[in-house]
Order: structure tokens, then C-alpha cells, then sequence
């Protein structure tokens, strides 16, 4: 019999400000690390839907998805887990500052591509700066190439 694959579908917010991108510093399995606002996609959830959510519960700011940035496939190095990311690119506004983070993020912050890539060490993974590095060549999908077909 097959092994049943199961991967983690995940999404990911990239937002640019004056030439800075928004970031979480989170407690991970690992240490510290940094990420884009990231998470899993709930059941009964659109990726769209996900991406605001974990946007607002992890950073405090609102998200506006304008487009698809790119699909990623990562194992992490020692085969336990691979992870599907759909990362989207949009607009922030509305910043909650008294908003209560989700558990185990230390901060939101907003460093530049060179700032990201002297801290690749500490990145969650090998997805964050490759996501920044696909919206900077400009790659974008429209949303709509997304269909979500809720229960």
C-alpha cells in the first residue's frame, strides 16, 4: 500500500512599505526565527481568508491580497514535514496596536531584502527570502486563478 502524502498547506502575507517587508519574529521548534505572517489554511477556509487571518493574528495588521505570488514546496531537512505555501502580495493598513499577538510571536517588524538576507540564518525557512526574491522579479498571479469551492 501507498504512503498517503499529507502535506501542511500553508500561506504566507508579503507586504512591502518603502522598500521594507513585514515580518514576525516567532519562538520556533529551532530558537528565534523570522517569517513573513504565516500559517496553516483552516478547515472550511479559503487561502485568501487564511492569509488575512494569520496577518491580523500574528502581526496586528490588516491585509489586503492583490495577488498570488508563487506556490512553494518545502521538505524540512529532516523529511518529517513538507509544507505547501501559497504566498500572496498586498497592502497593509490599519495597524492594532493594542491587539494581543498569536502564541509564540515575539514581534511584527519591517526590514529591507538586504536586511532579510544578512539574517538568513534565523529565517523559519528557505521560503521567506525566495518568497520577498519572486515579488521583487515580479512575479504575480491574479487571485481569481484560486477557485475555492467552500462546503
Amino acid at each position: 500500500m501507498a504512503h498517503i502524502w499529507k502535506p501542511h498547506f500553508t500561506v504566507a502575507a508579503i507586504a512591502e512599505r518603502d522598500g521594507r517587508f513585514l515580518c514576525i519574529e516567532e519562538h520556533a521548534e529551532d530558537g528565534v526565527r523570522i517569517n513573513q505572517p504565516a500559517g496553516h489554511v483552516e478547515a472550511g477556509e479559503s487561502p485568501l481568508n487564511a492569509v488575512v487571518r494569520e496577518t491580523l493574528e500574528e502581526s496586528a495588521w490588516q491585509f489586503t491580497p492583490q495577488a498570488l505570488v508563487g506556490i512553494y514546496q518545502w521538505t524540512v531537512p529532516d523529511g518529517s514535514k513538507t509544507y505547501v505555501r501559497l504566498a500572496f502580495c498586498g497592502q497593509v493598513d490599519g495597524f492594532d496596536a493594542a491587539r494581543t499577538l498569536d502564541h509564540g510571536i515575539i514581534r511584527s517588524m519591517w526590514l529591507t531584502r538586504d536586511e532579510l538576507h544578512k539574517r538568513r540564518a534565523s529565517h523559519r525557512s528557505p521560503l521567506v527570502l525566495d518568497c520577498v526574491d519572486d515579488y521583487l522579479a515580479g512575479h504575480r498571479l491574479p487571485l481569481n486563478v484560486i477557485r475555492y469551492y467552500p462546503s
